[in-house]
């Protein structure tokens, strides 16, 4: 795009809002970084003022209630954030022509596949958050023509310390403690903006699958966060682990769209978990 071309990041305090404010760079990009406090995506009126004004030629919503024990507990709160926001994005994006580009989830299936999922599978989502992320896809499928919708797996860094507290729990305990009988495809926030800025210049859209390539248990990425930080510490699975028992059991997910078209390729999880630690 040229130089210029104006770009609203909502949630822009979130985990991927960061890394994307930190890697589009000002020379290119008129960017729009917000935030529940500048602009809540929940109230229609305040978002199409803010287009009316501001006229984004892209919109990423990073905006999201993504705490899951907090959307089980905060059921309208949920749906109001990541359904009925996206809808409310979406009617704008649309209005003035604008690309949305939305965040969602490996959540909004049910855990019941013994292969990775792909884009065509059916959702089944078991758990607010998912239900409510699956709501907010269908919403920018209605209300919006160019969009992108984006599911990724088991996030981490940007804010979100999951790496870092399986190594401080491995120097503090020598153990580190996981959830049992999950699977999933961990990915970098790092690498899910890299892909995000490829494609803000991209009329490829669609839903697509976006996580790092390949598969592991929980046990299996805690042993190489330990291993890739140089710690020695035991792993030790257990049942319902008081932050991950509502997860799907199984999550992991295949980028089958963006393999067939050629559009991007993932590192494999192991890879850019390694670079996220030496960074």
């Amino acid at each position: 795009m040229a130089y210029g071309t104006q770009v609203w990041i909502t949630g822009a305090n979130g985990r991927i809002g960061r890394e994307l404010t930190k890697l589009l760079n000002p020379m290119d990009y008129e960017i729009f970084a917000t935030d529940i406090d500048e602009v809540d995506i929940t109230d229609s009126k305040r978002v199409n003022i803010f287009v009316d004004i501001n006229r984004p030629d892209v919109i990423i919503n990073c905006a999201g209630l993504t705490d899951i024990d907090n959307c089980e507990k905060n059921i309208e709160t949920a749906f109001r954030v990541n359904a009925i926001g996206a809808k409310n994005l979406a009617i704008a994006a649309n209005r003035i022509n604008a690309k949305i580009i939305q965040l969602s989830t490996d959540d909004v299936f049910g855990g019941d596949s013994k292969t990775p999922y792909r884009e065509y599978d059916l959702t089944n989502p078991q758990t607010v958050y998912g239900k409510s992320k699956a709501l907010g896809e269908e919403y920018i499928k209605e209300f919006s023509h160019t969009y992108f919708i984006l599911r990724s797996s088991w996030l981490y860094g940007g804010g979100n310390k999951y790496v870092e507290n399986i190594i401080e729990e491995g120097k503090k305990n020598g153990k580190v403690v996981v959830a049992s009988n999950q699977i999933g495809s961990p990915t970098s926030s790092t690498e899910l903006a890299k892909f995000i800025l490829r494609i803000i210049d991209s009329y490829d859209y669609g839903l697509y699958h976006t996580a790092c390539e390949g598969k592991c248990s929980r046990k299996e990425f805690a042993e190489k966060v330990l291993e890739l930080a140089n710690i020695k510490a035991d792993v030790e699975e257990v049942d319902n682990h008081l932050d991950f028992n509502k997860r799907p059991s199984y999550s992991a997910l295949d980028n089958f769209l963006l393999s067939i078209t050629n559009i991007y390729k993932f590192p494999k999880w192991e890879d850019a978990l390694k670079d996220y630690i030496n960074k």
